[in-house]
Formats: C-alpha cells, sequence, structure tokens
C-alpha cells in the first residue's frame, strides 16, 4: 500500500501541474480575494465601528473558503471517472491509494495557497498591531496562519467528504452550499451566542465557523485598549450637583467603560460615556475569549480528521463494488 500510495500520489502531482488552469484559479481566487478584503479594512482602529469592519473582515474571507469547495468538486469527479474506468477494472492499484493520494494533493496545494492568502489578509488589516501592547506579536501571527492553514485544510477535506459519494457536482454543490450557509449564520458573527434561539445553540457549538472565528478574533484582537469614535460616545446629564464621574461610578465599577469629561457638573454639561475601554469587552459579547484560542486551533483538527474519515467511509459504502455472498 504504501508503494501503491508514493507511486499514485506522484502522478496525481504531475498532473496537477499539468492543470496550470486549475492552479492558477486557485491562486488567483485566494490572493486577490485576500488584498481586496484586506485593503477594504485598511488598519482598522479599535473603535466600536472599526472593530465590528474587522469582524466583518473575517466573515467576508469565510466566503472565499466556499469557492474553494465548488473548485474541489470537478476536478475531484474527473480523477474518479479516470480510476473507475480504467485502474480499478484492470486492478492496477487500490481504491484507498487513489482516494488518499487526491486528498493529500489537494490539501497540500490548499496549505500552499494558505501562505498567501494570510500574507495579504491578515497585515493590511493591520491587526498585529493589538500583539504589540503585549508583546506578543510572533506568537499571534503564528496562531493567525495556523487558523488560516488548518481552514483551507477544512476546506479541502469538507469538498472530498461531499463529492466521495455522490455521482454528480451540480447535487454535491447544492449540498455543500446548503450547509455552509448554515455554517455562516450560526458562527457567532451575524448572531450572538446570547441572542441565539435555544435550539440553534447546537448548530453554534457543532459548527467549524465558530471556532475559526472565535480563535481569529481572540487572536488578533484580544487584550488590546479600545476607545470610541466621536459619534460612539453616549450622552446623558448628571443629576443636579454631581460630577459625571459620581454620576457614573456605581455603573463604571460593574460595567466598566470609560468616560471622556468625569469632572463635568450638574444638568448644564452633557456627560460622554464609552461602554468600552478594552477589546476584551467587545470580544466576550461575541463568544470569543483569549484564553481558548489554542483549543479552537485543536478542534478545527478534529473536524479535517472527521471530514477525512467521512470522506473514504462514503467512498467505500456508495461506489467499492461489494463481493456477493455465495
Amino acid at each position: 500500500m504504501t508503494t501503491q500510495f508514493a507511486v499514485v500520489g506522484r502522478r496525481v502531482f504531475q498532473q496537477y501541474w499539468r492543470s496550470p488552469g486549475y492552479i492558477f484559479c486557485k491562486a488567483e481566487l485566494c490572493i486577490v480575494s485576500a488584498l481586496f478584503i484586506g485593503f477594504s479594512f485598511f488598519k482598522g482602529e479599535n473603535t466600536k465601528q472599526g472593530l465590528q469592519n474587522q469582524m466583518f473582515g473575517v466573515f467576508v474571507v469565510l466566503i472565499v473558503l466556499m469557492q474553494l469547495i465548488f473548485q474541489t468538486l470537478p476536478s475531484f469527479v474527473t480523477q474518479r471517472t479516470l480510476f473507475e474506468a480504467r485502474e480499478r477494472q484492470s486492478k492496477t492499484y487500490a481504491w484507498q491509494a487513489f482516494l488518499l493520494s487526491n486528498i493529500c494533493v489537494e490539501l497540500a496545494w490548499h496549505m500552499f495557497l494558505s501562505i498567501f492568502t494570510f500574507l495579504c489578509w491578515y497585515y493590511p488589516l493591520g491587526c498585529y498591531r493589538n500583539a504589540e501592547v503585549t508583546n506578543t506579536v510572533h506568537e499571534r501571527s503564528t496562531l493567525i496562519f495556523l487558523l488560516i492553514w488548518v481552514t483551507f485544510a477544512w476546506a479541502s477535506t469538507f469538498g472530498h467528504m461531499l463529492i466521495a459519494g455522490l455521482d454528480a457536482v451540480e447535487v454535491a454543490s447544492s449540498i455543500s452550499t446548503f450547509l455552509v450557509f448554515i455554517c455562516y449564520c450560526f458562527c457567532g458573527i451575524l448572531v450572538s451566542p446570547n441572542s441565539m434561539p435555544k435550539f440553534w445553540i447546537f448548530v453554534y457549538r457543532a459548527n467549524p465557523f465558530t471556532y475559526f472565528a472565535s480563535g481569529f478574533l481572540s487572536t488578533s484582537l484580544a487584550r488590546a485598549p479600545m476607545h470610541c469614535a466621536g459619534n460612539e460616545f453616549l450622552t446623558f446629564a448628571a443629576s443636579q450637583n454631581q460630577t459625571c464621574s459620581q454620576y457614573m461610578q456605581g455603573y463604571l465599577d460593574a460595567n466598566g467603560g470609560t468616560l471622556l469629561n468625569p469632572d463635568a457638573v450638574g444638568i448644564n454639561e452633557t456627560c460622554r460615556y464609552c461602554p468600552y475601554s478594552e477589546t476584551d469587552q467587545f470580544l466576550s459579547s461575541l463568544g470569543a475569549y483569549y484564553s481558548q484560542r489554542w483549543m479552537d486551533f485543536g478542534l478545527l483538527w478534529v473536524y479535517v480528521a472527521f471530514n477525512t474519515a467521512m470522506a473514504i467511509f462514503l467512498y467505500w459504502l456508495l461506489r467499492v463494488p461489494k463481493k456477493k455472498k455465495t
């Protein structure tokens, strides 16, 4: 089996290398999309709107994964058709060698392209500036790259899992669209976990996008100071003969935040209050915690392993001829 895997894997690599249009399409999708998203939210500030923009930048890049899945499906069907019509009939090599070789080669290309996505997306967003506050630039940048790397691996194996046992690309594409759409809706970005109906909490916890979004947001934005833009302050008047600081002291102790003018007095002056003083307050509302960042990374590898195992099982169940009982 090791000999079959080595020989077939080398041949699949040659087939990909001799199909440059397929690789160029993947590279263009990853690099151009990452540059467009990164510079659309170029070095966002740590205001409420700025953090929402960076969060949206994470959400938009997840859409690239759907396109990577769509690109994987027809390529695998072409390889499978040739194998089942030619090599399997002549028993040149085992179906396990065919399937694992295609999964590994596609996985290798996805992981390679994730490097360019990281460079073209992470640095234009300017998320590395938050790590400078705690002197953890290298650690955080490394983890962000690993999160992108494993998410691209998930997209590759997820596509193979869907198409492994199905005949038509259209059916697999339809199933993929539905499942990925569910993942988008319940990953904690569009709707916070606290606002979800209880029925959908299971989908939130079983969703791989939840752990990518949580891991990326907590790693790139946590442990950094936050401030409000001029139009994001809450304005109100304090009680008569009280300063804004005296009037808000109990609320500040319980909920945090900052006052722009704590010495303003009475109803003649307006107090200006910002609900956030650090990014962790904003992230906690999304269910993203800095202490769980490595756990999120580890859980994503569980999904990659599950997709691979299911691809093998579904191909054996639906495509491999079974011996008839005598």
